[in-house]
């Protein structure tokens, strides 16, 4: 029964798209020009790494996630590999033991530490994956130990045990604080005016973890021939930064290609503001509901 109440849950998304204004959202390309679908993808498929930055509770973003890992399943076939920030590294077995239908769904909802939005917003996109075989990889490092650098800074991370290193990436983590930069990152997430000058310094340094780790084991899942197709939320991959600059670092010369959500009142044209963000962009009316 589970089963099917989570099936019928994955289509909402869909349907709600269906029955929406054919201008619930557009798609812009870099220049800020509108696009459609299949050049976007013609587009990404040159890429070697895709990354789709999501509004986490936008279901337009999850079903153009879906959509896209779709058509780049038909271009790529077995060369395709998908990875989300969801996903914690330390459940990669847990992750893969489900893929193989070793383990039950229940099971891996219950020991896997998904989000509290998964059965509606990221399942779609881990069950197609499970269907054709895709393989899948939990990128992101465990909570734990990016709370643990929220209170001690990455030094806290000198006290890890050999068995704990192998889920973050190499250390040191490369990391340069940039004040400014960490106030409009971090000030978009409404945290700013509560938190001392250092609490913002270890903030910053939590986030350079989980995108170092998320570039680490994206580049040890990137053969010569992979095409790599990772969601995550749109603060990791914006204007090049957060994962790609780390991905660059352990994997060079890889070809990236960028994908963002913004929410505009109006979206006949792309706001001035957001161009240099990505590649495309998904335009989505500020009215349409989200998920939660």
């Amino acid at each position: 029964m589970k089963r099917i109440i989570i099936n019928l849950m994955l289509l909402l998304p869909a349907i709600a798209i269906q029955a929406a204004s054919p201008t619930a959202y557009r798609i812009f390309d870099s220049k800020g020009a509108e696009t459609d679908f299949d050049t976007m993808v013609d587009s990404l498929a040159r890429a070697d790494a895709v990354f789709i930055g999501e509004n986490h509770n936008c279901p337009i973003s999850h079903w153009m996630e879906l959509e896209i890992s779709r058509a780049l399943f038909q271009r790529h076939g077995s060369d395709l590999v998908i990875g989300q920030e969801m996903m914690e590294a330390d459940n990669q077995l847990i992750l893969d033991e489900y893929m193989a239908g070793i383990t039950s769904y229940d099971r891996f909802e219950a020991e896997a530490r998904l989000w509290d939005n998964y059965s509606t917003d990221y399942y779609p996109t881990v069950y197609f994956a499970k269907d054709n075989k895709i393989p899948f990889v939990a990128t992101n490092v465990p909570r734990r130990y990016a709370a643990a650098v929220s209170s001690g800074g990455l030094d806290a991370l000198q006290r890890l045990s050999q068995e704990a290193l192998q889920y973050i990436a190499p250390l040191p983590i490369p990391f340069a604080y940039d004040t400014a930069a960490a106030g409009e990152k971090f000030g978009a997430m409404m945290l700013i005016s509560r938190r001392s000058p250092e609490e913002m310094q270890r903030l910053a340094e939590a986030q350079a973890l989980k995108d170092a780790t998320m570039g680490w084991f994206m580049a040890r899942n990137m053969k010569p021939s992979t095409k790599f197709l990772h969601i995550n939320g749109s603060m990791h991959s914006d204007n090049r930064d957060g994962i790609i600059p780390y991905l660059l670092k352990y994997r060079p010369d890889t070809r990236v290609a960028t994908v963002t959500s913004r929410r505009q009142d109006e979206i006949d044209t792309l706001d001035p503001d957001y161009l240099g963000a990505a590649d495309f962009y998904i335009v989505v009316q500020t009215e349409f509901p989200t998920s939660y």
